[in-house]
């Protein structure tokens, strides 16, 4: 008798599942058959969708790159620390040591005197008379620290250094004041805030997006709702559940998401791959967001869908719920 309780149990749950499973399949067949039904309304919500996620994806791309193209101008820019001509290699190195140890600092570069003229002189080579010049002149040049800072905008630990230290006091040159980067400092800062205001702007623009195409989104599944109300009544007065009836227009919304991210993400990673040349051209730092893309694609499209797929439920769930209260 307990054997024949648990089989019918079992045979319950089993034609409960089936029935869900029936249930699940149907509603995306209706969601299939309203987004073909409204085919002009879903190209609509489509395209904006796609500029939506197109933008979105712009911004990532340009703040991975921009950010990458300022790190790596500021790494090629050194700070330079003027000593006195007569400095000797091993009070070089002491300096060079001392300032290596400071948490700012990336790189220290030690040039003496000597080393400064033979460049001077390297620089010059098709040039006779300047190389007899030098060979005839006494060297005047300052030994250099050439620094590397992490933070092209905070060198106050540097500067720190620089006035407390007593024996980099000792060698300084007092015809060579540090540069601190000088006028390249300005123009690293300068990137830095074009960035920021970049990004800023980007952020704003695909905000806006976002909500054009919400908007438009909740309009064309207001529209499907609206153009079958009659059988949606029906439903309701038969017992159909909200979810069953809301279902379709989620499973539409969805369609909406995945085709745009698709369309937004080969179109993005086209253009990127693109301008690559023309942007390496005017020394911008683009190829770590093409190897992001190499290595990363695939991760980038799910991402994608998934947020294409968040704004249509979003406001489709707004759309239904609006009428399902009526």
């Amino acid at each position: 008798m307990a054997k024949k309780k648990l089989d019918s149990k079992t045979f319950a749950a089993q034609k409960r599942g089936r029935r869900r499973l029936l249930t699940f399949f149907r509603i995306i067949r209706y969601g299939v058959d309203n987004f073909v039904r409204n085919s002009w309304l879903s190209v609509a919500a489509t395209a904006v969708m796609t500029i939506t996620l197109l933008i979105i994806l712009v911004v990532g791309a340009t703040r991975v790159v921009l950010t990458d193209t300022v790190s790596d101008l500021s790494n090629k820019i050194d700070m330079s620390i003027y000593l006195k001509t007569d400095t000797t290699d091993k009070v070089g190195a002491d300096l060079k040591a001392k300032v290596g140890e400071l948490s700012s600092v990336r790189a220290v570069t030690y040039i003496s005197a000597e080393e400064a003229r033979t460049k001077i002189a390297e620089a010059n080579s098709d040039d006779p008379a300047y190389l007899a010049a030098i060979n005839e002149a006494t060297n005047m040049n300052p030994a250099t620290l050439r620094v590397v800072v992490k933070d092209i905008n905070d060198t106050t630990q540097l500067e720190k250094f620089v006035e407390t230290n007593t024996l980099i006091k000792e060698r300084l040159n007092a015809d060579y004041k540090p540069s601190f980067a000088g006028e390249r400092r300005e123009v690293i800062k300068s990137i830095g805030r074009a960035v920021n205001f970049i990004q800023q702007i980007g952020v704003i623009v695909g905000a806006v997006f976002v909500v054009i195409s919400s908007l438009i989104i909740f309009n064309t599944i207001s529209m499907a709702i609206f153009n079958r109300k009659e059988e949606i009544q029906m439903m309701k007065l038969i017992g159909a559940d909200k979810s069953f009836i809301r279902g379709p227009f989620l499973v539409e919304a969805i369609i909406y998401g995945v085709i745009a991210a698709v369309i937004a993400t080969g179109l993005g990673v086209w253009g990127l791959f693109s301008v690559a040349d023309t942007l390496t051209s005017y020394q911008i730092t683009i190829q770590p967001a093409l190897d992001l893309v190499k290595n990363f694609a695939l991760i980038g499209l799910l991402g994608m869908i998934v947020i294409g797929s968040t704004i249509g439920i979003i406001s489709s769930l707004f759309a239904t719920r609006r009428y399902l209260k009526i």
